[in-house]
């Protein structure tokens, strides 16, 4: 195959999972900021959303305020963010409309029709509710990833798409689990005494919170099968990082890609192989314990670092380098 057209099939999975993903921080961001809370900590909560995303510098040239509005302005409709969910859906129906003889007809008509109806979104924008956009630009993406498997040989194009999907999945599950459990330990910094004389307001705020992680990556029903018991932070980051049946775990994400590379194999794969077989072994040998005593925000930030690596070394593989791109 073209590294061109492994590099199309390739950005247009990643793209659709970063719009999703972007929707899916969004959504539980714009969620946890209608609970009573300080209003410092409303504030950094969506400053946090743009330095975890590293847009904090193209947003202030833009914006004056960092507030609930302008931040999903900026990152469902800004243009100039290229990280935005409209600049995500624009690259993914573009990638897809280059390369539309490697991938079936409803592949691309469900690309299609979704930068269609996003058009007829944009006229009304100032009309639209948040949180039914980035419900619909969720359905988007399931419907997306639905057809493909429904659709698509498993050959080595599929094998392309779903590397994609996997390197985007495990970086932005790793963002939105390190980006809520800081916003806490802000919030009892700004305001440590907030259920200290019953309990029942910072048990609240803390189980709402929670669970509105769990369902910005769909896993509120599957953490109450597993663990049937209150919401806890151990348990939300031992489900998102260890749970090797969890879609969107990191393990989970980290054990597909292993066979992928397999299907892909060529000469400059065994590094990419190595590093995987790595990171694999250090999250099979780990713990929720020893995580929690490393500190979660040191071991997402090296976990972010390797995963980051490989898709570098993905890129330099398989696909037209960057420069060159």
């Amino acid at each position: 195959m073209l590294s061109r057209t492994a590099d199309c099939l390739y950005w247009m999975a990643r793209y659709t999972e970063r719009a999703e993903n972007t929707a899916r921080m969004l959504d539980v961001n714009h969620q946890t900021s209608l609970l009573p809370q300080p209003a410092e900590f409303l504030e950094q909560s969506w400053k946090k959303l743009l330095t975890i995303s590293k847009l904090e510098d193209a947003f202030l040239s833009k914006y004056d305020v960092v507030n609930r509005e302008n931040v999903l302005d900026f990152m469902i409709y800004e243009t100039s963010n290229p990280s935005s969910i409209v600049s995500c859906l624009f690259a993914a129906r573009e990638n897809a409309r280059v390369i539309r003889g490697k991938i079936t007809s409803e592949v691309w008509e469900t690309q299609n029709t979704t930068w269609l109806e996003l058009q007829r979104i944009l006229e009304a924008r100032n009309q639209a509710d948040p949180s039914r956009l980035l419900e619909w630009v969720k359905h988007r993406c399931h419907l997306f990833r639905g057809v493909l498997y429904g659709t698509m040989l498993k050959n080595e194009a599929f094998h392309f798409i779903y590397a994609g999907t996997l390197l985007e999945r495990a970086d932005n599950t790793a963002r939105i689990l390190e980006t809520k459990y800081e916003d806490q330990a802000v919030l009892k910094v700004l305001n440590p005494k907030k259920g200290t004389e019953e309990g029942t307001d910072g048990e609240f705020f803390d189980f709402y919170h929670w669970a509105a992680l769990l369902r910005s990556v769909s896993a509120f029903e599957i953490y109450r099968q597993i663990y049937s018991d209150q919401v806890t932070p151990k348990q939300v980051a031992q489900l998102l990082i260890f749970n090797k049946q969890m879609p969107r775990s990191l393990v989970y994400c980290v054990n597909d890609l292993i066979p992928l590379i397999s299907e892909l194999k060529n000469q400059q794969s065994k590094e990419i192989e190595r590093l995987l077989g790595k990171l694999k072994a250090s999250l099979d040998y780990s713990d929720i314990d020893e995580v929690f005593e490393q500190g979660l925000e040191e071991f997402i930030e090296v976990f972010l670092e390797r995963i980051n690596h490989i898709a570098d070394e993905f890129s330099n593989a398989y696909l037209i380098p960057l420069a060159v791109a």
